[in-house]
């Protein structure tokens, strides 16, 4: 009988079978720990140079920025070849300890004073008993990754020097060559392989007006008798990279895995200011092994 709900009487056995025990998961392996990024591989460069033969025999060369890096390379380079040559910087010191490593004449220069640029030029006429050629070398980079970084200050720096004082010191030569009725001159650009591509920060924009400047300038000096050309390197090895020409080179994004070596850039230099090269001028000359290139199968 039932009461309340409540089955009075024997209980019926249970015969479901009792549910199986769940089964002791397996221990995890222990983790492996991280592995290290493997290092950079050492690289170094081996390249050969041409036997001085006085290519610039009779040249009178101005280079600013000739007291280092680049700078001091090609001027090294243009002396070899048999030419005159004065450097020029902002610091007087470091100028006369390298003039006199290369046997060569210094004259201190602010790229960013343009009110000094003509008497500069004057002197440096004097000095050398007649200029024929101007090396647009110095530069400032700060760096920036991205516009959100620059700076008023920083952005005026970079164009200050980099295309403003370039370009007066440009004009204060080109005056006195025309004044002289001087003819068979050659104004030399230093640019950049950041003045091939688009770009948001001031060192790639300079170098891009800068690449504007030297074709239309080749083109406007032709009657006077003045070459025009530009050297746009690669990522170079020098104190404005970090890269040590002594160091490792190691560059993941070149073809060959390398930064340039200043010499390799000099040799072009050196050939561009030549009476070799009497039939060029207007050129950028890239030295990137090609990395400014943008063939159709890079594109996305």
């Amino acid at each position: 009988m039932r009461i309340f709900g409540i089955r009075i009487g024997k209980k019926k056995k249970d015969t479901k079978p009792a549910p199986a025990a769940a089964p002791v998961p397996a221990a995890k392996p222990a983790a492996k720990p991280a592995a290290k990024p493997a290092p950079n591989p050492v690289i170094t460069a081996k390249i050969s140079y041409l036997n001085p033969s006085n290519k610039l025999e009779g040249k009178k060369i101005i280079i600013t920025g000739g007291g280092r890096g680049l700078g001091y390379s090609m001027a090294k380079r243009f002396v070899e070849e048999g030419a005159s040559v004065l450097i020029a910087g902002r610091n007087a010191e470091m100028l006369a300890e390298k003039a006199a490593e290369l046997g060569c004449l210094y004259l201190p220069i602010d790229l960013q004073d343009v009110s000094s640029f003509p008497e500069f030029i004057q002197k440096a006429e004097e000095m050398l008993g007649g200029v024929t050629c101007l090396v647009n070398n110095a530069g400032v980079s700060m760096h920036e990754p991205h516009i959100r970084a620059v700076t008023p200050e920083g952005f005026d720096a970079q164009i200050n020097t980099n295309l403003r004082g370039s370009y007066f010191l440009t004009q204060a030569f080109i005056k006195l060559m025309e004044g002289k009725k001087r003819r068979d001159g050659h104004i030399l650009f230093i640019s950049s392989e950041r003045g091939l591509f688009v770009d948001d920060i001031p060192y790639g924009l300079t170098k891009a007006a800068m690449n504007s400047l030297v074709q239309g300038l080749a083109v406007r000096m032709l009657p006077s008798g003045i070459r025009v050309n530009a050297i746009a390197p690669g990522i170079t090895a020098s104190d404005m990279t970090g890269f040590s020409a002594d160091g490792n080179l190691f560059c993941g994004y070149n073809a060959s895995k390398r930064v340039f070596l200043p010499e390799e850039v000099s040799e072009t230099a050196c050939f561009l200011l030549s009476d070799c090269s009497r039939c060029i001028t207007g050129q950028i000359v890239a030295c990137d092994e090609g990395r400014a290139i943008n063939p159709h199968w890079r594109r996305p």
